[in-house]
């Protein structure tokens, strides 16, 4: 264990050691990371976003009577939010601390709306966030997952329209989705939403605040707003693609009917009566504050600049991606998120390609087979990779060719049969311990530096080991040092 030091520190010590540990965290600046960061390019925004964040950090959201500055502050990034995905004046939303919150309170409102149905089921398409999964999980809601076209990843309406059902409470579509960035056709599957009269939410987390730009700019984005006739919920996370410091989301709701049953209330009990929007109670005002802060100072203008470097970078990206041999790109995606795997016959593994990157400086995130999606490399383009094409694609070739002569990563037979035999259900924590250690993940709670052998054999292993597998090296992870 890790005591608290026995008399305080000078605050630039601390800052120093925080520095130091932070050394060997990936970039979150320069492009350099095409996962989990998202980076605008503009070098002044982080130091406005720290100083908004500062000035209401210790500003609580729970009450916004008390701080009326923040529930101002979140009406403004909800008008922004319902303006850009075709909101009326009836369009209500909340702010909440990132997109999964966003989801969550999305299925959540659907469900309590409808206590008339003892089993509730939500029905997605198989290339819908997992957050919906993790809703389900926790509100007892079943999902129902509907397979997606095979080729284009894109959710097929009559196979969605077929599996809505008296019991649904909740339709799901992406825009676009975050494994193959394809938006649904969200018409046909909101009209069937609309016609049984069950609500539809559109999951914009990752597009909704570069979609309309895009658009704007001239590609040709399918419809997936408000616009679209039966669409009574979008979540879209300004920590995205509006460049705010993480977390911020904005759940919206057609009309205040809809968001009703979102909300929380207990007066049972002898203290304050609490009344809660999201699932958070007490609330930080610092991101709320920098994301606003960071919206005003871009305006209109500045994101569809923004929007446009996006757009280059990814042509521009995936034109040389598909020019190199043995690659591929997945689908045929309609923003900014690229899948990318290999030929049939390439002779290569893309999580040894994973690696050869990182050796060069770029994280690129490998996603394993699902369905008719074979194992690939997920690329989130922000506008900062405007400019770095070149470099990417020429350390691209170099990680194929590093890839090609290491040759493909092979499982012995016998481990695969014995993975499809193991019933996860049943191990002890020892024999996860067994398994960790013999995967490559030591009770040290640290990562080798190449990861290739590691994702292959956890890409055997099925769903549900592979699951709990990651569940027991997160929770070596999450241990004090002894």
């Amino acid at each position: 264990m890790t005591p608290l030091p026995p008399h305080g520190q000078d605050a630039s010590a601390v800052l120093a050691e925080l520095r130091e540990r932070r050394a060997g965290d990936l970039p979150t600046h320069g492009g350099r990371t095409l996962a989990y960061v998202y980076d605008s390019g503009l070098a002044e925004i982080d130091e406005l976003a720290a100083a908004a964040h500062a000035l209401a950090s210790s500003a609580n959201g729970l009450d916004p009577t008390a701080f009326p500055s923040l529930a101002s502050m979140e009406n403004d990034l909800v008008s922004a939010a319902a303006g850009l995905l075709g909101g009326t004046a009836a369009t209500v939303g909340s702010v909440t601390s990132g997109g999964t919150e966003s989801c969550l309170l999305a299925v959540l409102a659907a469900r309590n709306a409808r206590p008339d149905i003892d089993r509730p089921s939500l029905v997605l398409p198989a290339t819908a966030h997992a957050a919906f999964h993790k809703a389900a999980h926790y509100f007892g809601v079943r999902a129902v997952t509907v397979p997606v076209d095979p080729r284009t990843f894109r959710a097929d309406p009559a196979a969605m329209a077929a599996a809505v059902g008296p019991d649904t409470v909740l339709v799901v579509a992406s825009a676009p989705s975050y494994a193959h960035g394809v938006v649904d056709p969200l018409a046909p599957i909101a009209a069937a939403a609309a016609q049984r009269g069950v609500r539809m939410h559109v999951d914009a987390c990752i597009g909704g605040w570069v979609l309309p730009y895009l658009r704007r700019l001239g590609a040709d984005v399918p419809d997936f707003g408000f616009g679209v006739e039966g669409v009574t919920s979008i979540s879209v996370d300004l920590h995205k693609y509006a460049y705010c410091p993480k977390g911020v989301s904005v759940l919206l709701h057609a009309d205040a009917d809809l968001r009703r049953a979102q909300y929380f209330a207990s007066a049972d009990w002898p203290g304050y009566t609490m009344l809660n929007t999201t699932l958070q109670s007490t609330r930080s005002g610092g991101p709320l504050a920098a994301a606003w802060a960071v919206l005003r100072h871009i305006g209109d203008d500045g994101y569809l600049g923004l929007a446009e470097r996006t757009a280059k970078a990814t042509a521009t990206l995936r034109s040389g991606i598909e020019q190199v041999p043995g690659l591929r790109i997945l689908g045929d995606p309609d923003a900014t998120l690229l899948a990318v795997t290999t030929e049939e016959a390439a002779g290569f593994d893309v999580f040894t390609v994973a690696d050869e990157m990182r050796v060069r400086g770029w994280y690129v995130q490998p996603q394993f087979a699902h369905a008719s999606s074979p194992v690939n490399l997920h690329l989130t383009v922000t506008a900062a990779n405007r400019g770095n094409e070149q470099r990417f694609l020429d350390d691209l070739r170099a990680a194929v060719d590093a890839a090609r002569s290491a040759g493909p990563v092979t499982i012995d037979d016998g481990l695969v049969a014995l993975l499809a035999e193991l019933d996860p259900e049943q191990l002890t924590g020892e024999q996860f311990a067994g398994l960790l250690a013999g995967a490559g993940l030591g009770p040290g709670g640290g990562l080798p530096e190449r990861m290739a052998e590691i994702n292959a054999l956890l890409s055997v292993a099925p769903p549900g080991l592979r699951e709990r597998l990651l569940l027991e090296f997160l929770g070596l992870l999450y241990r004090p040092e002894e």
